[in-house]
């Protein structure tokens, strides 16, 4: 019985375009193990995924990377390994109907011929929930082997009931060395490269200026370096330009208007917005003013929003500098407000001065942990009861409730300080705050000391010293009486006005 045809899914085609029409990275897709470079972690000879396959077991998965890093291919490497079919599908392109039409298609192969069916769906992380869900019942029972792809973080984008089915392996941007490896292949294959029937007469040569331009263009993606590759041929091969044995041979010019610009490994709604964001904020705190302003410049370059910038500036001046040196934050807020002001591009030297200033300052996180110290006892006790003399006593006949009673108040005394219980009951003698001697937290470190060491003194004996600088007499309730003044006032001016306009 004919199998009906499925939308949007389809095996491995039998009728491909001739070599000649297909790009070189379609060309140069690597068939087997050992023409796949990179991702030595999983199909290296002690890579996991090659020693399963190997043994003819292969369970649904993941495959999480970058573009360019080879999970297409490796998707069709397990197949092929284990003797299945490869169907794939487009996220982009297909719905819930198109996963069950594979479905079905992978129920009849399999009762028919006892063939297994490996669906590659390709940026799976674009499906619904729905969609996914239609996945799980034949992923569980093994009518399919699913094997997704993704750039972005599974563990966010894909749903986790899904999730839990799949095993997921990082894929890595390839190393300059593989992709160097990738590129002389092209240039030297007399099959599907460059060197034979398909390339330009002669074949193709670069020079080292021209070939480490390439590989460091493609920023780890190999379709990226081949792209480039085939397109500087072209520009190449256009002008004859060629070297004394006859090769086409591009000049760095060519590659650069072939590549156009260099490819920025950022996405700001995916890995590489997060991943670059977490080096430029590891390099403010860990003190590496260069590390900083390159992860700032990779940022501005991409395209980031220079308002987020901004606030993880202002962040990092709070959590990771601190009372170390209290200027960072002036410095942050500054430099928010510059961007504000006057825009990009010109308040890429805010931005920039104040990346240096919290990378070069005293380092304190105290700040933040006391207050974190903090957090956890009210999560731990709750709102506990303030202490009596710490309320306000509004009406004065609530002090007959012990309400605001023995409240000192510290400008009275001496150093302005006076020891009382600011704590509730239970937490009595709790320490948060822990300064350390980093920057002017070094100079609050002291004087808390000092203050401990006054209150211990006035503790022996048996009192605390009055403040030796007199304070002026200030009339009870007399902030009470100018504001009552000012409304009066203000009431008065208003009717005049009114008179004035009416007459």
């Amino acid at each position: 019985m004919p199998s009906r045809r499925v939308q949007g899914a389809k095996p491995e085609a039998l009728f491909q375009p001739p070599p000649e029409r297909q790009p070189l990275p379609a060309r140069m897709r690597p068939r087997t193990f050992e023409e796949f470079e990179g991702q030595e972690h999983l199909v290296g000879q002690q890579g996991p995924l090659r020693r399963s396959v190997s043994r003819g077991h292969l369970t649904s998965l993941l495959l999480w990377g970058p573009p360019g890093t080879g999970k297409t291919t490796l998707a069709r490497i397990l197949a092929e390994a284990v003797g299945a079919e490869f169907i794939t599908l487009s996220a982009v392109m297909s719905g819930v109907a198109e996963v069950r039409g594979a479905i079905a298609t992978a129920q009849e192969r399999l009762a028919l011929n006892g063939k297994r069916t490996v669906l590659f769906i390709d940026e799976i992380h674009r499906f619904n929930k729905a969609q996914q869900d239609a996945l799980l019942p034949h992923v569980e029972d093994g009518t399919v082997t699913l094997i997704g792809a993704t750039t972005e973080n599974p563990y966010f984008e894909v749903n986790s009931a899904l999730l839990s089915r799949l095993r997921v392996w990082r894929l890595e941007p390839l190393t300059n060395e593989d992709v160097g490896v990738v590129i002389r292949r092209a240039i030297e294959d007399e099959e599907r490269g460059l060197a034979g029937g398909l390339g330009p007469d002669g074949g193709v040569a670069l020079d080292d200026e021209a070939f480490e331009h390439l590989v460091s263009i493609a920023g780890g993606d190999a379709r990226v370096a081949l792209n480039v590759l085939e397109g500087a041929v072209a520009l190449a091969e256009s002008e004859d330009v060629r070297n004394e044995e006859g090769a086409v041979t591009p000049r760095l010019s060519d590659i650069e208007a072939a590549a156009q610009q260099r490819i920025l490994q950022y996405d700001r709604a995916g890995d590489g917005h997060y991943d670059t964001v977490s080096a430029f904020i590891k390099s403010l705190r860990g003190n590496d003013a260069d590390g900083a302003l390159y992860w700032l410049a990779s940022m501005i370059a991409a395209g980031e929003d220079p308002r987020f910038i901004a606030r993880r500036l202002i962040i990092s001046a709070s959590e990771d500098v601190g009372n170390a040196d209290p200027r960072a934050l002036q410095v942050a807020v500054s430099a928010a407000q510059a961007l504000d002001h006057v825009g990009l591009p010109e308040a890429q030297y805010a931005l920039a001065q104040a990346t240096t200033y919290i990378a070069t300052a005293p380092k304190s996180n105290r700040s933040g942990q006391a207050y974190w110290a903090a957090v956890g006892d009210v999560d731990a006790h709750g709102s506990l009861p303030v202490p009596m003399h710490l309320r306000t006593a509004a009406n004065p006949r609530m002090k007959h409730h012990g309400i605001g009673v023995g409240y000192k108040y510290p400008h009275d005394y001496d150093g302005a300080d006076v020891e009382q219980r600011y704590l509730p009951d239970a937490l009595d003698g709790k320490r948060y705050y822990l300064p350390t001697d980093q920057g002017y937290e070094s100079t609050i470190s002291d004087r808390m000391a000092r203050r401990a060491d006054a209150r211990e003194k006035a503790r022996e004996a048996g009192r605390t010293p009055k403040s030796p600088f007199p304070a002026p007499d200030v009339p009870r309730n007399s902030g009470a009486s100018v504001q009552r003044k000012r409304e009066e006032n203000r009431k008065k001016l208003a009717e005049t006005e009114k008179k004035d306009a009416s007459g």
